[in-house]
């Protein structure tokens, strides 16, 4: 079993930056893959960005590529998404997850555990 909680979220105007961070309950955390997804009210829960285990490889949703980064430190037990220029369509919860792939995946139900999400809130 293995504990994620976020941090990080709150308001910031247009254009802003924020950096959300997830901390993991066990020191086997740099064996899972982890994954940043957001659900909008009313929308279905979609990909962000994922980092492999290493940190050697990442992955981006479109919507999010050249302005959010996501990185970790398995010294730290966290992953990191850090955002900029953001947008008034990037507000939501976010939440982070971990997957046992050792692939950049991006399908929620690939992933086995979840934080309990943290609001991003984007003012125009």
């Amino acid at each position: 079993q293995v504990q994620l909680e976020e941090s990080g979220g709150g308001l910031v105007q247009a254009g802003g930056s924020l950096r959300l961070s997830c901390a993991a309950s066990r020191r086997t955390f740099s064996s899972y893959t982890m994954g940043w997804f957001r659900q909008a009210p009313g929308k279905e829960r979609e990909f962000v960005a994922a980092v492999s285990w290493s940190g050697g490889r990442t992955g981006y949703a479109d919507s999010v590529k050249g302005r959010f980064t996501i990185s970790r430190d398995n010294t730290k037990n966290t992953v990191y998404l850090q955002m900029n220029s953001l947008k008034p369509e990037d507000m939501a919860v976010y939440y982070c997850a971990a997957t046992t792939s050792r692939n950049i995946v991006v399908g929620a139900h690939l992933y086995v555990y979840w934080g309990q999400g943290t609001q991003v809130t984007v003012s125009s």
